[in-house]
């Protein structure tokens, strides 16, 4: 064999490598699906226990499609902005590389990974909104947020090019900002138009607790989303080749997967006792702040010193359940599974501990240092990605009264009203 040949074979077997990487790093983020159905299943009153896992179901089956007929070309035409940059159709369905080309290597398997990044948002938002929301609503709010809100959002601060990332250094490697905190505003705005669920406010404003009808489930729904977020987390690194280093982030900075389990499990421990400590031992918060201890360390997961994610964790799990708590009080929605506070505020703050704790910390190439005011300006962007469109979007659908089932469909449950079905044949 010669030297060119032996280069040509170990560059191919380093692309197959990379292949089957990010193949079964989607594999993973399926279970991230299947996590938030048994989740919210269980958070739901059995009689919406079906609709509930079938809203989680229609959104993943409908992203799928959407995402590759525009979800994937936003995200490569529209890192400038809102006006697209002549890439010449790249990522639009009918161009070459949205098939099966065997030259490609990459395209297919990087947008498979991106469109369970956004049928996770769909999922996130799915959690707040049970109960009450109509099925084709939800689910195209969530093609909405998926296929299209989220995406632009990465464009700007998920892409290399990305006018955040360009002008201002912003530095958010595990989605923070661009996933969870878009996400978590966008059910905020829908919120505010939903209402809350009949019985959860009496007449003085205070609220009453409506508990799911099984624990059980959402924490065995909160277990597997963690396992589910290890391939979400292992597809936000990008295997540049040997000659380039290996590993780098998302924005083509040296990277590690080492960083990224050192960090990932040191903000879940953190999460998990600060949760446990300040919600007086609730198993349901407890996991909860897991999850949100793992957001709050997600925007510097590849730099973050162990203990200094751990101490993140901490904080997260101390602050979602005081911060759902004014939300509720203060605005009066009904985010059933607090998915505002454990992605959109625990999101922003991972977004703002890059630009405090990490100011000035190189990035790749021509990309500004990290620094407070880039961060700030991401987080404000972010927030107002997700809210804006998901309040005046709902807002209309309100108005047309296609947003929320009538209150006698509600009372009796969904399932039974517009399913004819029952979670469970002997109750």
């Amino acid at each position: 064999m010669t030297l060119e040949e032996l280069n040509t074979f170990v560059t191919t077997q380093a692309n197959v490598g990379m292949e089957a990487y990010y193949w079964w790093c989607t594999g993973f983020m399926i279970i991230i699906h299947v996590g938030f159905l048994m989740y919210e299943v269980g958070a739901t009153r059995m009689k919406n226990a079906v609709s509930s896992g079938v809203k989680n179901l229609l959104a993943f089956a409908f992203m799928i499609p959407t995402f590759w007929l525009f979800g994937w070309y936003i995200y490569l035409a529209f890192p400038g902005g809102f006006v697209p940059i002549d890439l010449e159709g790249y990522g639009t369905p009918w161009n070459v590389s949205m098939g099966p080309m065997l030259s490609d290597q990459a395209t297919g398997v990087f947008w498979a990974a991106f469109t369970l990044f956004a049928c996770t948002t769909a999922s996130i938002f799915s959690g707040a909104v049970i109960e009450r929301i109509r099925i084709s609503a939800f689910t195209f709010l969530a093609v909405i947020l998926g296929s299209v809100v989220w995406i632009l959002g990465a464009a700007w601060g998920w892409h290399p090019d990305g006018w955040l990332v360009t002008g201002w250094g912003y530095h958010d490697v595990a989605a923070a900002g661009v996933v969870h905190t878009i996400a978590g505003w966008f059910a905020f705005g829908v919120l505010l138009n939903l209402g809350p669920r009949i019985g959860k406010y009496n007449e003085d404003g205070s609220a009453n607790e409506i508990e799911g009808h099984s624990l059980v489930s959402s924490f065995i729904g909160l277990l597997m989303l963690i396992v589910g977020f290890f391939g979400f987390l292992g597809a936000c690194l990008i295997w540049a080749g040997a000659d380039f280093g290996g590993w780098v982030n998302i924005y083509g900075a040296p990277a590690t997967l080492s960083s990224f389990v050192f960090n990932t499990l040191m903000g879940l421990a953190g999460g998990m006792i600060g949760a446990f400590w300040w919600s007086k031992g609730n198993p349901f918060w407890m996991m909860s702040g897991g999850l949100a201890g793992i957001f709050i360390c997600a925007g510097g997961l590849d730099i973050w010193y162990p203990g200094f994610a751990f101490v993140l964790g901490i904080i997260a799990g101390c602050v979602i359940i005081p911060a759902n708590n004014w939300l509720h009080n203060t605005f009066k929605i009904d985010d059933c599974v607090g998915a505002v506070s454990i992605h959109g505020v625990a999101g922003v703050l991972g977004v703002l501990a890059v630009g405090i704790f990490a100011a000035g910390f190189p990035s790749a190439g021509d990309i500004p240092p990290t620094s407070f005011v880039g961060q700030l300006v991401g987080c404000i962007v972010m927030v107002l990605t997700g809210l804006i469109p998901g309040y005046v979007i709902s807002f209309i659908m309100k108005s047309m009264g296609w947003l929320r089932v009538p209150d006698e469909v509600q009372a009796a449950g969904i399932d039974s009203a517009e399913l004819n079905l029952r979670a469970y044949a002997d109750k």
